[in-house]
């Protein structure tokens, strides 16, 4: 991972989540100024707590759904990263009102605010959601289909909303579609917790993990340490090619949900010899979910210079090492 940003503003939307925290801690490591904005609906401040004090951190607590908070937070940045959103499709299908106001008023009042504030590029969390009811695997970044949640629908307009505005006003901006990122500090509690952060909690617990359908279900699970590199590789991509599209981010690796417990209980047992015997239980699909994922990641190869250093069963091994010493 030799694409570093370094000795820049930036400013990290979201930056008291899981995927946020982690890009605001490796960019202050490479000498950085880092501003995060949050308003904790559902980030947490123990996620800065490491940070908190350093010399080229700053926190503004603030909603992208204010005009007013977006604006302060772009005066003088560099480069946006935006990573603030309501995720998880169940809330979404739940709350399709607040996902649409925050994901979608949220996401262009920041692209606005960027856009008047001249940031040198704008990069956004977008959602492998946005491949809906496509039956083509692996996904490729031109055949998407029907949304399958309002959540998709959100991070789909994002992207049509990023394309505007760079075709009208000129702002460049990378999309990253992110598949099922996971690891350090991403939270295991909560109605809308990931599913690897709840299948962790229940065995730590010596508990029955419960799985959505029969198993067969299969996700590109995707180590937050690729997506903190391709993060980098977005702001730094020179090509103009490589501008104002967005990519997949993922490992291009397939596995189900039944080989992901057995892969989490296998290395959770190496620190606890009790969760070895523990078997799964299984419950109802959920509305929404897609069976299958998986990314074609050949274009953010090619054309931002992402290489995936991390495949999934060493995330799941790193993962489950820092969920047993951290929990």
């Amino acid at each position: 991972m030799d694409k570093l940003v370094k000795n820049s503003r930036i400013l990290v939307t979201g930056g008291a989540g899981f995927i946020g925290s982690n890009l605001t801690e490796a960019l202050l490591r490479q000498e950085n100024e880092v501003v995060v904005l949050d308003n904790f609906s559902t980030g947490k401040m123990e996620n800065l707590s490491a940070f908190r004090e350093h010399k080229n951190f700053r926190l503004i607590t603030g909603d992208i759904r204010n005009m007013d908070d977006c604006r302060k937070a772009v005066d003088g940045i560099d480069y946006v990263l935006h990573q603030a959103a309501l995720g998880s499709v169940p809330r979404s299908v739940k709350d399709p009102m607040t996902s649409t106001h925050v994901n979608i008023l949220g996401f262009v009042n920041m692209l606005f605010a960027a856009q008047e504030a001249e940031v040198k590029r704008f990069v956004y969390a977008s959602s492998s959601s946005v491949y809906g009811d496509s039956p083509v695997l692996p996904k490729v970044e031109t055949q998407t289909g029907t949304p399958l949640s309002p959540y998709a629908i959100t991070k789909s307009v994002n992207e049509m909303y990023a394309k505007n505005f760079h075709d009208l006003y000129g702002i460049n901006t990378v999309g990253l579609r992110y598949f099922n990122v996971f690891g350090r500090r991403q939270d295991p509690f909560g109605a809308y917790a990931a599913v690897i952060p709840k299948f962790v909690s229940a065995l730590l617990k010596h508990e029955s993990p419960v799985i959505n359908g029969d198993g067969s279900f299969s996700r590109d699970f995707t180590y937050i340490d690729n997506v903190i590199h391709a993060n980098q590789c977005a702001l730094l991509a020179e090509d103009s090619a490589a501008l104002n599209r967005a990519y997949n981010i993922a490992c291009g690796q397939q596995i189900t949900l039944l080989q992901l417990f057995a892969a989490l209980r296998d290395n959770l047992a190496q620190f606890d010899s009790a969760i070895c015997g523990i078997e799964p239980e299984f419950g109802p699909e959920r509305t929404g979910d897609i069976p299958h994922s998986l990314a074609d990641i050949s274009n953010a190869r090619q054309l931002l210079g992402y290489q995936p250093a991390c495949n999934v069963e060493q995330g799941i091994a790193l993962a489950a090492e820092w969920y047993y010493k951290n929990l």
